[in-house]
């Protein structure tokens, strides 16, 4: 069993894989190395944890409509955030940022399944 260290730098670790792969991937994410990508990881992860819950019972019933698509927004909306708080990691929109929310959205699915 990892420790909770362990299991945060695993988390952030990828965090920062998802955001690179959205980089990538998506048109629009642009990162200038490893730094701010580091940076966007921790306080995306901060985000998660602190505001969007917070979101997501402000929203319920527009979720609950959705069948939880909505979710994939309000992804979008922090990804944004941090994409205008962090130097060196660009979200050129929101639809932009709702592309790279589901790119590290499925990267966390899938690498999460792994470990």
């Amino acid at each position: 069993m990892l420790s909770l260290a362990s299991r945060v730098m695993l988390r952030l670790l990828i965090l920062v894989a998802g955001i690179m792969l959205a980089a990538y991937l998506v048109p629009g994410i642009n990162v200038t190395g490893w730094s701010p990508v580091i940076k966007a990881a921790v306080l995306l992860g901060l985000l998660n944890i602190s505001i969007k819950p917070l979101l997501i019972v402000l929203t319920l019933p527009i979720n609950l409509i959705t069948l939880g698509l909505f979710t994939l927004v309000i992804n979008g909306f922090i990804l944004w955030l941090v994409g205008h708080a962090i130097t060196g990691f660009q979200v050129s929109g929101f639809f932009t940022a709702i592309g790279g929310a589901i790119v590290i959205s499925l990267m966390s699915i899938v690498l999460g399944r792994f470990i």
